[in-house]
């Protein structure tokens, strides 16, 4: 099947199309026959592999292939995305840029990503609370300061290490957190703004509806449409040992790992 050709801006001079299709073109030319297992023949006109190698290498068309380094505005599939950044050999940064020019959500990462062992020793090397969220925001380590601060989350008692979850249906975060509504609402309005690269991951899905269905609270914010920036700033708790305490939140992404967030506390 041919693909499908859709209505370009005329007036966008460095369209995506056109730096997508720079892109593959480059990262092309950059490969050796002999590093993809091609023999190298007749004496090539053009340096690195030719079109038709790449499109057979991916599975894809020749003319596909054309299109898309000439920057025709050709609608692209996550699979067949996929097919081309194996064939061309693309690294791990390098495939994320693809597909971040694509405008699709890369397949590999649909069922979550490894976690760095560097990431993780970073969560316990830091002195004040820290953790580190996945792309559901759910917990994936801590350390013994965020394990004491976060009574119904973190804590031995807490049941639900999805922050949202816990934030919404454990009654002991709820007295922990000040300003609850307000810090509640902010939470939905920053996630939504958070995951919508992976709206469509079966977790994400999973957790929005089984929130929807047991929270009032939640299916209220999630209705509202609310976008925010994960900005950080002040964090105010009534610790039920500790009494009041003030903090100063910062969020990190990990370069290597870029779906994760890391969060740390820091002394107000």
């Amino acid at each position: 099947m041919p693909p499908t050709i859709q209505t370009a801006d005329p007036s966008s001079p460095a369209s995506r199309e056109a730096v997508l299709g720079a892109f593959l073109r480059a990262h092309r030319e950059r490969l050796a026959p002999a590093d993809v297992g091609v023999a190298p023949g007749q004496r090539r006109r053009t340096p690195g592999l030719r079109r038709e190698e790449v499109a057979q290498l991916a599975g894809l068309s020749t003319t596909w292939v054309t299109w898309l380094e000439q920057g025709r505005p050709v609608s692209l599939s996550a699979r067949a995305l996929a097919s081309l950044a194996g064939a061309l050999r693309l690294s791990r940064a390098e495939r994320a840029y693809l597909f971040e020019l694509a405008g699709r959500r890369d397949p590999q990462h649909a069922a979550g990503e490894p976690v760095p062992p560097a990431v993780l020793a970073s969560v316990h090397a830091i002195d004040g609370p820290a953790y580190l969220l996945d792309r559901q925001w759910t917990a994936l380590a801590w350390n013994a300061a965020a394990a004491d601060l976060f009574t119904g989350w973190l804590d031995a008692a807490g049941t639900e290490r999805n922050l949202l979850r816990a934030m919404f249906l454990s009654p002991a975060l709820q007295a922990l957190v000040q300003d609850w509504p307000h810090r509640a609402a902010r939470l939905v309005a920053e996630f939504r703004a958070h995951s919508i690269r992976h709206a469509d991951a079966a977790p994400t899905r999973a957790l929005i509806e089984g929130l929807m269905a047991e929270s009032a609270e939640f299916r209220a914010a999630w209705l509202s449409q609310d976008v925010e920036d994960r900005e950080g700033g002040r964090r105010g708790f009534r610790h039920p040992r500790q009494g009041t305490l003030q903090f100063e939140q910062l969020t990190l992404v990990p370069a290597a790992a870029p779906g994760l967030m890391l969060v740390m506390l820091l002394p107000g």
